[in-house]
């Protein structure tokens, strides 16, 4: 660990031997707050150089976006490792190595000859985080993983879809699971850094990603553990035992806002009522009985009514800022390529431009969290594949 100035992980060398994103993502972490993170590689190349989309729309190990993405700021080592060369390089590669970050199935981990508690009885300071789909025990320790197979096993699929059941739960994009997991890892890893301060020695780190997932089904737990209650997927809303109201209203510019419709609160009530009002659009939500909540409780069909009309009027932008002015819990539904034109992330510098070969000034998102004590981490760009 490094003294205030520097970056949080300045002088930690870390190992990545990375076969899903989970891996990838730990190390992007690390990288990003100044660990030198030397990723090794089969002689092909990591899985994630053959994942498109691919700059140029042609196909690259050099050029993939997945690749670029969780491996900006790392270098980069080609080791084979089924044959006996590759994996005596690696050995002799940690003998003055930090963290050692595996990630994949257990069984293609065995076949490159990677054991983690045998890797941290040969290195005893060495912090190994083992990242698997089930563990690395357990009846379902060799079974193979994916993120669609970590969000059904850990109960989180069934959660995430519509309010309409007959539609099957919907995996949530953008590797989910891996992310769940990559967070744990990182937390994991650094709480082992720390202690190996003070006792000068390594540990193994067995993280599964199922069981990462497992702990963010968020409401499902404690609804199950106290009342027996099973929650029921809905529309952009949290899962519940019981439906409750939409949130979702349709702007007239096409877009959409998530809109907390709370009447049981007599402030934000009034805050919407004066806002419709204003815009001459209150109807009869201006009458006094609306000020009882059980008149409100018994008409609010009415209520959800008058504002999905007052939002269809409005453009989201206005419907977002003018609404967060008031006090009221709104939203826009951003698309994620809007994101690069939020003037709140702008401001923050939360995109950073990365030059890739070829391709100078790709923004790519920056850490996620900055600290007063230390510098500003500056990315780098993905290695290409070394020859």
């Amino acid at each position: 660990m490094t003294a205030p100035g520097g970056l949080p992980y300045r002088g930690v060398r870390v190992v990545e031997v990375a076969l899903n994103p989970a891996g990838e993502m730990v190390g992007l972490q690390l990288a990003h707050m100044g660990a030198d993170v030397v990723k090794i590689e089969p002689p092909e190349g990591a899985p994630s150089r053959h994942a498109g989309p691919f700059a140029g729309d042609r196909p690259d190990p050099d050029a993939s976006l997945a690749y670029w993405f969780y491996n900006a700021g790392k270098r980069s080592c080609v080791l084979d490792l089924t044959v006996a060369d590759g994996t005596a390089a690696l050995a002799g590669a940690l003998a003055d190595t930090d963290v050692l970050v595996v990630a994949g199935d257990l069984r293609d981990l065995r076949r490159y000859g990677i054991e983690p508690h045998a890797l941290g009885a040969a290195h005893p300071r060495l912090v190994v985080l083992s990242i698997t789909p089930f563990g690395l025990t357990g009846p379902w320790s060799e079974y193979l993983g994916a993120d669609l197979i970590a969000l059904a096993t850990s109960g989180l699929a069934v959660t995430s879809g519509y309010d309409d059941h007959t539609i099957p739960p919907i995996r949530p994009g953008g590797d989910q699971s891996f992310h769940v997991a990559a967070s744990f890892g990182h937390i994991a890893v650094l709480l082992a850094l720390l202690a190996r301060d003070t006792t000068g020695r390594g540990t193994v780190i067995d993280l599964s990603v199922q069981e990462a997932c497992g702990l963010t089904v968020e409401l499902a737990n404690p609804f199950w553990f106290y009342p027996r209650a099973l929650v029921k997927r809905q529309t952009c809303r949290h899962a519940q035992p019981v439906p409750t109201q939409p949130a979702l209203f349709a702007c007239g510019d096409g877009r959409y806002v998530y809109f907390a419709l709370i009447l049981a609160d007599p402030k934000p009530w009034q805050a919407l009522v004066r806002w419709l009002d204003e815009h001459d659009l209150a109807t009869d939500l201006t009458d006094p009985a609306y000020d009882r909540l059980d008149h409100r409780q018994a008409n609010f069909a009415h209520v959800q009514d008058v504002v999905e009309c007052f939002f269809l009027l409005q453009d989201s932008s206005y419907a977002y800022h003018e609404g967060q002015r008031r006090g009221l819990p709104i939203g826009v539904l951003n698309a994620p390529e809007d994101l690069f034109d939020d003037e709140h992330l702008r401001v923050r510098g939360y995109f950073q431009a990365v030059d890739h070969p070829g391709h100078p000034g790709i923004p790519h998102p920056g850490a996620a969290f900055r600290f007063s004590a230390y510098d500003e981490a500056t990315l780098g760009p993905a290695p290409p594949l070394p020859t």
